[in-house]
Order: C-alpha cells, then structure tokens, then sequence
C-alpha cells in the first residue's frame, strides 16, 4: 500500500486537533443539539431536503476534502456528514431560528464579538456555494465539485485564508461555517444522520453515550476496551 500523502496527514492532524471539543459538543452542542427533529432514518439513498443538486455536489465534494477516508478510519463522505449538514439546514440550526438576526451587521468585527453576518447558516451556504462556484468558474472553467481534488484543496486552502474575494459572502467566514459543521457531523451522534455506524468514535475510542466511563478517565493512553453506545441505545 502507498504511503499516506503529506496532504492526507495535514488533514488527520486537524482531526487529531478537534478531539479534545468535537465529541461533546458532537453529542450535546453545536448545530446537532437544535436537530432533533430530524434525527436520521435508515435508507440506502439519501435524497436532499434542502440543498439543490448543484449545492450538494459542492457539500459532498467539500467535505470529502476537509475529512478524507485513510488507512487511520473513514473520511467524512463516507460517515454521511453531507447528510448531516442537509437535515441541519432543514431544521432549526439553518434557519436561525435561536439566533438573534437583527442588525446592525459588522462583517470585518472581530471573532470575539460573536456572529457578524445577516446570513442564516442556511442563507450562508446558498449564498456562498454559489459565490465559490461562479468563482471556479471563473478561474477554472467549472463549478468546484468538478475541479481535481487538489484543486479543490487549493480552493478551500484560499477559502480559509480569505485569499478569494467572494461576491457578497466572506470568504473566511463561509470556510469556517463549512469546516465547523463538518467536524459537528463527523463526531455528532447517528440519529443526527452523520456518523454513520459511529465511525469516527471507534476510531477514536470515545464512548459516546454510555452512562458510566469514569474508571477508565484516568488511565490515559490505555486504549478503551467496550464499544461505543449512541442515544438512542445502538451499540457498534
């Protein structure tokens, strides 16, 4: 087997960064935590509730970028966290129905001083994936879901440095709603509708849900014997 390209790694190493929040905030917070009502039924094909079919390409070809399959576990494609951001957007979390959305907007305010933006998380994607795609366009001739894959690494590289100047979205800030919500769907629990068969807790040996874990808290880097248990009581 070839070895793990130095792009591949750059990537785990993010994932490796995001454990020490992601899993709580996976099973209690963030955008899971408004989304129970649309807690994930079985089926072999998801059909998008929210996205259009060029804005899903663009959600499954992003995200498969941020959280690549490699030998260390499964990326987030194949966890389903394309499904996990469609049933957000559908739901309380994208139409920022807890969010307080009056004005007045300050895009440029510092990241201390909260959200900025007169976009819903819904509204923020629409707006942006269409910003990204007419900007590939431009440059490459095709939306972003076409481009190679380092390409599109390349695009989300200058996406989160701001480097791309995006009709009427920051570009910064479309990235980080984008990244945070991937990381949300990749460690979330499955009734969310990403991570699918708990992939990414049995790659990492978090316990998920299960009501008592405190013996083995303090025994670090002693790996985790018992498997992880959802919300809803599956077992992997």
């Amino acid at each position: 087997m070839p070895s793990e390209p130095p792009a591949s790694r750059a990537r785990r190493e993010f994932l490796r960064r995001s454990l020490v929040a992601a899993p709580a905030l996976g099973l209690f917070g963030g955008a899971a935590a408004l989304g129970g009502a649309h807690a994930a039924a079985p089926a072999t094909a998801y059909a998008p509730r929210y996205f259009t079919t060029a804005e899903w390409a663009f959600v499954q070809a992003a995200v498969d970028r941020l959280i690549p399959a490699d030998a260390e576990g499964p990326g987030a494609l194949e966890l389903g966290v394309a499904e996990f951001l469609d049933r957000q957007m559908d739901d309380a979390y994208g139409r920022g129905e807890l969010w307080y959305m009056q004005g007045p907007f300050h895009p440029e305010a510092a990241p201390t001083l909260g959200y900025q933006l007169r976009f819903t998380p819904r509204e923020l994607y629409r707006a942006g994936i269409k910003a990204v795609d007419d900007w590939c366009g431009r440059q490459h001739g095709k939306p972003f879901a076409e481009l190679a894959p380092d390409q599109r690494d390349e695009v989300l590289r200058q996406l989160e440095g701001g480097a791309i100047e995006l009709d009427g979205v920051p570009a910064k800030a479309f990235f980080a709603q984008l990244l945070t919500n991937t990381k949300e769907g990749y460690f979330a629990d499955p009734m969310y509708g990403g991570n699918k068969g708990m992939g990414s807790w049995k790659m990492i040996g978090f316990p998920g849900a299960r009501a008592d874990f405190m013996d083995w808290s303090e025994q670090p880097g002693k790996p985790y014997p018992l498997g992880p248990v959802s919300i809803k009581g599956a077992r992997a």
